[in-house]
């Protein structure tokens, strides 16, 4: 992680990228390996993959994890697809390639399922037993193992480390035509702001809503889960409360291919993670006095075409605002 230009980035902000940002290949499978045998019960990991009609993809991404992290080099100890209603044959696909499938109405049943991604991650800490529980996306394309292995490996290295977030390229492959720093829009447009502004401690996290992240469980069981889009934005902000900034990374894994949901679909996504962060701003006694709280400052990233490494820019966000020209005596008296 490289430095741009960052004269507004909180020094707190810019320490964390230094310290708590790596690439997958600082830590080798051989150095995962030996931490996961030293940690015993405290280095079991479990997998988790929410799906919702996800056939097409599912079943590529459990054989490769199954056949890198669980056959070849036994990293990972549970792999679990939690299938939210499809009406496809993502469960069959999934169980095929070597997945334990679970459906979501089938657990907890006592409580009625609400409908969203959240839900399904909340859900499926009763279904798993890893000390360490990683949570990947069953939309993704051209999946490496890496995602997980890369995001596992600080959990496994440094006890102080609570919470992994993926961070990786985001093109948006639409039409034919591929755009390198397309995706992510919801990120960029709603969720990065938010965050610079009301969390600007975690304004270095390159992929805030990315659905590929690691955890302790012991952490997990004591977050509030939102049900729909707005989980990663949820659990990153509580967790910051809960644990400190200096528990949460994210390590590099290169890039990351997936669906692209439409125009309409984005803007319910961004609805349900802004009404999130007003949540958590409410639940904290922050929302009335959100104006005085504001940090002022939007922090970017790009990829460096030379180095590879993320670079970070920071810009200054304007609310200057000008009164009425009625009020103006310039304008009264022309």
């Amino acid at each position: 992680m490289t430095e741009q230009f960052d004269p507004g980035v909180l020094p707190e902000v810019a320490a964390w990228l230094r310290r708590r940002s790596w690439t997958a290949a600082a830590r080798p499978v051989e150095t995962l390996l030996a931490a996961k045998r030293a940690a015993g019960p405290a280095g079991t990991v479990s997998v988790v993959l929410p799906a919702l009609d996800e056939e097409p993809t599912v079943g590529e991404i459990v054989s490769a994890i199954r056949t890198e992290l669980m056959e070849r080099v036994p990293l990972v100890d549970e792999l679990v697809v939690v299938d939210s209603g499809s009406v496809d044959r993502t469960a069959e696909t999934a169980a095929a390639a070597g997945a334990r499938v679970v459906h979501r109405d089938s657990i907890l049943p006592r409580l009625p399922a609400e409908p969203g991604k959240g839900e399904v991650l909340w859900r499926s800490l009763l279904v798993t037993r890893g000390a360490i529980v990683c949570f990947i996306d069953a939309d993704l394309r051209e999946f490496d193992p890496v995602f997980v292995s890369g995001i596992v490996g600080p959990l496994l290295t440094d006890p102080s480390v609570q919470l992994v977030k993926a961070m990786y390229d985001r093109p948006l492959e639409t039409g034919g035509a591929v755009v390198p720093a397309g995706g992510g829009r919801v990120t960029e447009l709603v969720a990065r702001p938010l965050l610079n502004l009301h969390w600007p401690q975690l304004a270095g996290f390159v992929q805030p809503l990315g659905g590929e992240y690691a955890a302790r469980r012991s952490l997990l069981e004591r977050l509030h889960f939102p049900t729909g889009y707005g989980v990663e934005l949820g659990l990153l902000v509580d967790a910051l409360d809960e644990v400190g900034l200096d528990a949460l990374a994210q390590v590099d894994v290169g890039v990351r291919h997936h669906r692209h949901q439409d125009g309409q679909a984005l803007g319910r996504m961004a609805a349900t993670i802004y009404r999130t962060a007003l949540e958590r701003l409410d639940r904290t006694h922050r929302l009335k006095a959100a104006a005085d709280l504001v940090h002022p400052e939007l922090t970017q990233f790009t990829r460096d075409a030379a180095t590879r490494a993320f670079t970070w820019h920071t810009h200054h966000v304007s609310a200057t605002e000008r009164p009425p020209m009625a009020t103006v005596p310039e304008y009264r008296n022309r």
